[in-house]
């Protein structure tokens, strides 16, 4: 049998022998008791990399992202939402139960909410009327394709909450993948945002772990709320280990990713039956049209050692990611061309 190609996501790489030693050297303490200082490093790290105060390592994402929401917000508050966004689609209802939050979404083109639309549905406080005290934002988009938001929107979003006393949170699960395609610092993205949530687990490798960004103050009362949570971890310096090696030499590599989304790109859309849209080719990922069930070419794709994941009934979604090499990519191509065979 041959090697598997995993194009299901960026969430299932293996940390390579280099992690794996930092790992295994990593100094250690108790991070619920405040004294592991491999974690310490790795919070300070993040925190200037986003040009925040603080950080605080969580276990995933979508911890980070719940905690940012319950610490931002009070019970009956209005979250405003992209209406495809991870915190909602993904998150198995967590702002409605976590923290009693009201979510009024808003539709958008790849990611983009309309600055317009988005303004028109914050909520004043009111005797009748709950008051909207936040927005959330996800860049790169999953269910886009991992489309960028642009910077100038991102100025807008932030513009809207000044005006109206709201904070804004960043779904910057791979907002990695967002800098390295504009060719910027991180910093420059997430500087809109009073709070940043980004993944290490995804394209940058690591076997687990995202870090909460914030100031001093949010961060303070989001620790909180990772214990509220059980997000408390104890000698997990180890895992934060990880997450340093990554910041630290698996940034510049997600460029790679991204040219070998093209290149797949380009081949799938000269597949008979399928059809890249490639508005949405803008990372490391390939949403592909079908004309038969998704279901139909998983399961030849599958038979040929090459696994995706299908977004909808009639779309495939194709993921880079460190562990697909060139030859990887082209064994995923071979096997598109020979199931459109049958």
């Amino acid at each position: 049998m041959s090697e598997i190609v995993d194009l299901r996501s960026d969430t299932v790489t293996r940390p390579g022998a280099a992690m794996l030693a930092a790992m295994a050297a990593a100094p250690v303490g108790d991070d619920v008791l405040g004294d592991d200082p491999t974690v310490a490093e790795l919070e300070r790290v993040s925190a200037g990399l986003m040009g925040h105060e603080a950080g605080v390592f969580v276990p995933s994402g979508t911890m980070g992202n719940q905690i940012a929401i319950a610490t931002h917000t009070t019970p009956g508050d209005v979250m405003l939402v992209e209406e495809e966004a991870h915190v909602l689609y993904y998150e198995v209802g967590g702002p409605a139960i976590f923290n009693g939050v009201n979510s009024r979404t808003v539709a958008s083109h790849l990611g983009i909410m309309d600055p317009g639309e988005l303004e028109k549905r914050v909520m004043q406080r009111s005797l009748h009327t709950p008051g909207t005290t936040l927005c959330c934002v996800e860049n790169t988009h999953n269910r886009a394709g991992g489309a960028i938001i642009p910077l100038e929107v991102l100025a807008e979003y932030r513009a809207i909450c000044d005006r109206h006393g709201m904070k804004l949170h960043l779904d910057g699960a791979r907002v990695f993948n967002a800098s390295v395609a504009l060719g910027i610092p991180v910093s420059e993205i997430t500087r809109q945002f009073d709070s940043v949530s980004f993944c290490l687990s995804k394209g940058l490798g690591t076997p687990v772990g995202s870090v909460l960004t914030g100031s001093a103050e949010f961060i303070e009362r989001a620790r909180i709320w990772r214990k509220r949570l059980g997000g408390g971890m104890r000698q997990s310096g180890y895992l934060a280990a990880a997450g340093l090696y990554a910041l630290q030499h698996n940034v510049e590599g997600l460029a790679e990713d991204h040219r070998r989304a093209r290149t797949l790109a380009e081949a799938v859309d000269q597949v008979d039956g399928l059809e890249v849209d490639w508005a949405t080719v803008q990372t490391n990922m390939v949403l592909a049209k079908t004309e038969l069930p998704a279901a139909d070419w998983l399961e030849r794709l599958r038979k040929k050692d090459v696994w995706a994941l299908p977004p909808a009934s009639h779309r495939m979604r194709f993921v880079l990611h460190r562990d697909i090499d060139d030859a990887k990519l082209e064994r995923a191509i071979w096997a598109l061309r020979e199931s459109a065979k049958g």
